[in-house]
């Protein structure tokens, strides 16, 4: 049987975590409702920008979570249905190569004329399989659903630019944004790992004392 090389190079191949919420329940809790509060005396002023663009991303970064599972479990259907977009290519009678794009393709088989024919032919059939996969893809729904989770996922980096610009008025708002920078970073790097054992303690610490001022 012959040997089949996958070179998988397709972008969506790789996919960004889902933003993992490493808030516990009552961090959420005590910025809520040190934001209902409304008592300036104790530091809660309701109007807090901060706040309020904290409040925003969460929920942006809820919409973002719920969109790329949607677009994973249409994407797995196209997997299972189309297949990735690809091409077999016999160098020899004990050895295939199957790449997934045509710059791939182009490192296999190189651009010289004694493959001349066999990348044309290559070519040709990847350019089938990707356009019954971009056919699949928007009836499925997947191309619209992969498209609303990059905007969203924009519009989230959008607003931790913004809220890191943003200067806070009330504890809540500096625990908002610890909390989001958190929980940003914990997705992309080692969680033990510092800052991230740093900051979890002062975000633990502004929230223990929210917590104390609430129940004053």
């Amino acid at each position: 049987m012959a040997d089949s090389d996958n070179t998988m190079t397709l972008p969506f191949v790789t996919r960004r975590q889902v933003l993992a919420g490493t808030i516990a329940a009552t961090t959420t809790w005590t910025l809520e409702g040190s934001a209902s509060a409304g008592d300036a005396g104790r530091g809660y002023a309701p109007g807090d920008p901060a706040l309020a663009l904290w409040r925003e991303w969460q929920a942006t970064c809820k919409l973002t979570e719920q969109l790329c599972r949607k677009q994973q479990r249409l994407e797995t259907r196209l997997v299972e249905s189309v297949g990735f977009p690809g091409v077999t290519v016999r160098l020899s009678k004990s050895k295939d190569v199957t790449v997934h794009s045509i710059e791939a393709l182009n490192e296999v088989l190189g651009k010289g004329s004694a493959m001349a024919a066999l990348r044309e032919k290559a070519e040709a059939d990847f350019a089938a399989h990707q356009a019954r996969w971009d056919a699949a893809a928007e009836e499925t729904g997947y191309t619209a659903a992969l498209r609303a989770e990059r905007e969203a996922g924009k519009r989230a980096q959008d607003l931790m630019e913004a809220l890191s610009t943003t200067p806070s008025t009330t504890l809540a708002g500096v625990a908002g944004k610890l909390d989001a920078v958190l929980r940003e970073g914990e997705a992309w790097e080692e969680s033990s790992e510092f800052p991230w054992p740093q900051i979890r303690s002062a975000l633990n610490d502004l929230v223990r004392m929210m917590q104390e001022k609430l129940h004053e």
